[in-house]
């Protein structure tokens, strides 16, 4: 039940509460691209048909301009502007017509008969015109007599004392700008509005709900109107499936992280059940080595006392090869018991501030002796200053033993030994290092549990003792080999702080 409210804790941790909030992220993101997409999209085609606008008003006036030079000219005469302004008029379809008025707003030339009266004075740009002496465009369109919508500009011709004597007035065609913008953006709608915001013109919809619809606006430039570019609706169908699509892939790799973290978590909780395995095997192994550990070792006292004995009493040479075997397994007896007893529980070993070195000097002559016998060379480096260090002396001494006697059982035939100690950065470190067989990757996994051993005759005890001791004394053990290369076996222990120790560099 525990285990279900974890991996359901777990699913929600990595799976849910990631899969939601990214998810809801992401549709928030694309929503606002999408929705700054259409807003950039609506101020490109209002700056297109600004530009258009702002052109045709341009060239309207530049035209006007022409005529306000032919119109002084022939002050006298106006009547002989009809001809020039009907033919201005018929090559360009953008306008419905062009008049020259007197300076109070009556016509004297121009297709006149599409005006519904001969004087244009009411009209409001008119006199807008006549009272400024510039040019001005209408701020709403009219109706001429033939249905045309129209809009107007008007552009005062003045003599050389700037007095009024002409008005210019050109009328757009509403329908044939609409049609050419139209053009332009098909796809798109949008609305103009003048200066008291009344719609002018629709292009490609009608009806004042576009202006109740999210729009651009632009002022124009040449003009008091605006142009509003409705901002066209979300595709929201493509806007769901990119958010599906999005919360899939999301979906699958999330699972992905929660399948490895579960397989991680399971790896380690099977780790950790062997470990409390091993270590509950060897609790009791503790445990039966302290209940018959006495019981043992009293009756090989009686037995090793009773060879000597015998030893003495029997001394040919093949009986003296009886007695040494048989002391021999004795005190391998005795040594597999000490070991059963290290890995119970530990009992309390009295410590102090020993000279490694000294420990090394007392050992070399034992190593020196089983390294020859195997008819290996022993080589030996150790400072000439003192490095303490907070061990039991015997228990190191049991430690540097085992180590330097698994280096030299690993080397064939003429190896080489080394044993160096120094100091690096106030930590003392023993190195033993062989050109054995070496050890294989997947027996350097196994090397410090216990009972695994790659000797025919070993306990699998002897690695995990000398850790189990190197651990109680706060120091590390590490092995670092190489198949048919050899192996090196690095001790590393806290010096004791009250010594004043020369700092090496180590390199």
């Amino acid at each position: 039940m525990k285990k279900r409210s974890i991996l359901t804790i777990l699913y929600i941790m990595i799976v849910l509460l990631p899969l939601i909030s990214t998810t809801f992220y992401y549709s928030n993101e694309v929503k606002e691209k999408d929705k700054t997409e259409r807003i950039q999209h609506a101020k490109w085609v209002a700056d297109i048909h600004e530009k258009h606008w702002n052109s045709l008003i341009s060239e309207s006036v530049t035209i006007m301009d022409m005529l306000s030079v032919t119109a002084t000219s022939i002050r006298e005469m106006p009547n002989q502007m009809e001809g020039i302004l009907y033919e201005t008029n018929e090559t360009d379809p953008r306008y419905s017509g062009i008049y020259l008025l007197d300076s109070n707003g009556n016509a004297l030339a121009g297709n006149t008969l599409l005006l519904k009266d001969k004087s244009l004075s009411s009209q409001t740009y008119i006199q807008e015109v006549i009272r400024t002496k510039d040019t001005i465009i209408s701020d709403q369109s009219e109706k001429l007599s033939n249905g045309q919508d129209v809009v107007g500009i008007a552009k005062p011709v003045l003599d050389e004392n700037q007095k009024l004597i002409f008005i210019i007035v050109a009328y757009l065609n509403t329908d044939n700008i609409q049609n050419v913008t139209e053009m332009l953006t098909p796809d798109d709608q949008f609305f103009i509005t003048n200066s008291a915001n009344k719609t002018i013109m629709f292009v490609n919809g009608n009806g004042n709900s576009m202006k109740n619809h999210e729009h651009y606006s632009l002022p124009i430039e040449r003009i008091p109107w605006k142009i509003n570019v409705i901002i066209q609706d979300a595709d929201k169908q493509a806007l769901r499936w990119k958010i599906i699509n999005f919360s899939l892939v999301i979906f699958i790799l999330v699972h992905i992280v929660y399948f490895l973290t579960y397989h991680f978590l399971l790896q380690r909780q099977t780790a950790q059940q062997k470990k409390e395995n091993d270590l509950h095997k060897l609790e009791l192994v503790g445990t039966f080595a302290a209940s018959i550990a006495h019981e043992i070792r009293n009756p090989l006292t009686g037995i090793k006392g009773l060879v000597q004995l015998l030893s003495e009493k029997y001394t040919s040479e093949k009986d003296q090869t009886y007695f040494t075997v048989i002391d021999q397994e004795i005190n391998r007896i005795n040594e597999i018991v000490s070991e059963f007893l290290i890995l119970g529980k530990p009992s309390v070993v009295k410590t102090d501030s020993i000279n490694v070195n000294e420990i090394l000097l007392d050992l070399m002559p034992l190593i020196h002796y089983e390294a020859k016998r195997h008819h290996h060379e022993c080589e030996f480096t150790i400072p000439d200053y003192p490095i303490f260090v907070t061990c039991s002396k015997d228990q190191m001494k049991q430690v540097m033993l085992n180590i330097s006697k698994n280096a030299i059982e690993s080397m064939k035939t003429d190896g080489k030994l080394t044993i160096n100690l120094e100091l690096i950065t106030n930590e003392c470190h023993l190195s033993i290092i062989d050109n054995g067989i070496g050890i294989s990757p997947k027996e350097m996994k196994k090397l410090f549990k216990p009972f695994y051993t790659s000797k025919e005759t070993g306990t699998g005890l002897g690695l995990v003792v000398c850790k189990r001791i190197i651990d109680s004394f706060g120091g590390t053990i590490t092995i670092d080999s190489k198949i048919n290369k050899g192996t090196t076996v690095t001790i590393s222990l806290p010096v004791t702080e009250e010594h004043d120790l020369p700092i090496m560099d180590g390199n």
